[in-house]
């Protein structure tokens, strides 16, 4: 099977008991593409991605690699790359024979092994490493001896399982950018499990976020960052501000909307189908980002302006986060530059705006990602 496969997943389902771990899930997956899929512990992304590497099997749905059904296909069958979380490297092997290992598997010769491992030593940047030990090698260096080994053989799918979570903060940043790097130029379909919002905005094409067995959303990360289709979503991605609030009036492109407090908002609203639509008196959330608050400093600057109190500010390095209470009683975070620092004093009176550009509208009764109780008959496929 040639090197960037797609992947469909249709209606797949496990159950473990009683309990729905994924829960008719269905999505797919273009060549080449990088695929994320995020969520919390317990959401069912594990569980998921041991479906698609054929660890586990699945109890409903249909699992389909560049067209070819590989639901119960035994893992070994499925020639899928892998990337672990503890990078599962061979101690007593040097680099170039645990790269080697699955071309020795797979009965390539010597010369061919001897020329692939080369040229992908070099892509991971590792050449002239080949004699060394994992021991050998800082955490940074054995992750890429790893990546190396998981897409030497071409693989048509590779497989990240929390790929950078053993790495220090500084060393992840760089890998996650090494990572995207080699996947772009290699073209590999890489679908990769984290539960880091960060490294899935910075390394996806798109994402799929799961809450409890299911999709919430599937998005790229710039629209999921902007627009989340629920509370969930908007609490989890980053930081955001939320305010309850009642539709007043809505055409295709602003809404007006009444929140806690009796203040009225003006919400500019994306054109897609599924936004287009708000009702008069239909309960929504507001959502706005700590970034996108701003200090006024003259009138009509915003489309939005609210007066409040300065409760809290905190040095964070490259901002100021600062907590403010609102005249209404809501509390807003707001993350503006270090320059305001000297400005903003707990106590202090405070007016504070956004544009409604930046604001996102949230339907309430998509406040759960999903139900609670999912513990449900098991229907096994035959």
């Amino acid at each position: 099977m040639a090197i960037g496969a797609s992947l469909e997943i249709d209606g797949v389902s496990k159950y473990y008991k009683k309990f729905a771990a994924v829960d008719k899930v269905s999505f797919s997956v273009e060549k080449g593409e990088f695929f994320t899929i995020l969520g919390p512990s317990g959401s069912g992304k594990t569980s998921l991605l041991k479906l698609i590497a054929g660890f586990e099997e699945a109890d409903q749905g249909c699992i389909h690699l560049n067209g070819i059904d590989i639901t119960h296909i035994k893992a070994f069958r499925r020639d899928i790359g892998m990337l672990f979380q503890n990078y599962a490297l061979f101690p007593h092997l040097s680099v170039f024979d645990n790269v080697a290992y699955p071309l020795k598997n797979r009965k390539f010769s010597k010369s061919e092994i001897k020329e692939k491992v080369k040229d992908v030593l070099k892509m991971v940047k590792l050449d002239g490493f080949e004699a060394r030990f994992p021991k050998q090698l800082s955490g940074g260096q054995q992750q890429r001896v790893a990546l190396a080994r998981a897409i030497v053989y071409d693989p048509p799918l590779l497989l990240l399982d929390e790929p950078l979570s053993a790495l220090d903060k500084n060393l992840r940043q760089q890998m996650q950018m090494e990572i995207k790097r080699i996947q772009k130029k290699v073209g590999i379909t890489t679908i990769c499990v984290t539960h880091d919002q960060e490294e899935a905005l910075t390394m996806s094409d798109r994402v799929c976020v799961m809450n409890q067995g299911g999709i919430v959303q599937i998005d790229t990360p710039e629209q999921l960052y902007t627009f989340p289709k629920s509370k969930f979503v908007a609490e989890f991605i980053g930081e955001t501000n939320l305010i309850r609030g009642t539709v007043a009036s809505a055409t295709r492109t602003q809404a007006a909307v009444q929140t806690e407090g009796d203040v009225a908002l003006s919400v500019n609203l994306p054109a897609d189908g599924d936004k287009a639509n708000w009702k008069p008196g239909q309960e929504i959330w507001i959502a706005v980002r700590p970034e996108h608050i701003h200090v006024v400093t003259q009138p009509d600057q915003f489309d939005t302006i609210l007066d409040g109190t300065v409760e809290e500010t905190i040095y964070v390095g490259e901002a100021i986060k600062a907590k403010v209470k609102t005249s209404f009683g809501k509390e807003l975070h707001m993350k503006v530059s270090t320059n305001y620092a000297a400005h903003l004093k707990s106590g202090m009176p405070i007016r504070v705006g956004w544009d409604s550009h930046h604001v996102s509208l949230i339907p309430d009764d998509h406040a759960e990602a999903a139900p609670t109780d999912k513990s449900v008959e098991p229907q096994v496929a035959v």
